[in-house]
């Protein structure tokens, strides 16, 4: 199995992108989230929910007044942090760079890849044929994340383990 057949859709945005627009899409898609695209359409940097997180919620905490209550003026202060922002603003404070395979890679070379950079996902890009005579880069298949390959590393998740207990049931 190589890469392309492993890759999933991640949400994608690139550096001029709006950051708010880039926030609800994560929140949407449920992702833990953004590969940021440079000008080119290249992997450029992973943008976490947690730091988009973290820039929301600095709007309520530096508020000198804080209501202690999560009410609407609280949740329309808190898209103010990013509004007008873009995803390069955003990245200012952190950059975490992407790791990225070519779709040809196999399943071990990505885990290789993963662990090696401690990374939560892989950008999987296709090197169009004949790029030396039509000067085209690559191009942004999707992603692969940690637990889509853990999935193919183990085969298919049993739905009970080898005691009949689903994994999620508690041990007692």
């Amino acid at each position: 199995m190589r890469a392309r057949d492993l890759v999933a859709e991640y949400p994608m945005v690139t550096l001029d992108s709006d950051a708010l627009d880039a926030a609800r899409l994560v929140a949407a898609q449920r992702q833990t989230g953004v590969l940021v695209l440079d000008a080119g359409g290249e992997p450029f940097a992973v943008l976490p929910a947690s730091s988009l997180v973290a820039l929301l919620a600095s709007r309520v905490i530096d508020d000198p007044e804080p209501d202690g209550v999560f009410d609407q003026p609280c949740v329309c202060r808190t898209h103010r942090a990013l509004a007008g922002r873009t995803v390069r603003d955003c990245l200012r404070h952190e950059k975490t760079l992407p790791s990225v395979a070519d779709s040809e890679d196999t399943v071990l070379e990505i885990a290789a890849l993963m662990a090696r950079d401690r990374s939560r996902l892989v950008a999987v890009i296709e090197y169009p044929k004949g790029r030396a005579i039509s000067g085209a880069g690559p191009r942004v298949l999707g992603v692969i994340t940690d637990s889509r390959l853990l999935e193919q590393l183990l085969g298919r998740t049993r739905s009970t383990d080898p005691n009949g207990r689903s994994p999620s049931a508690p041990t007692t």
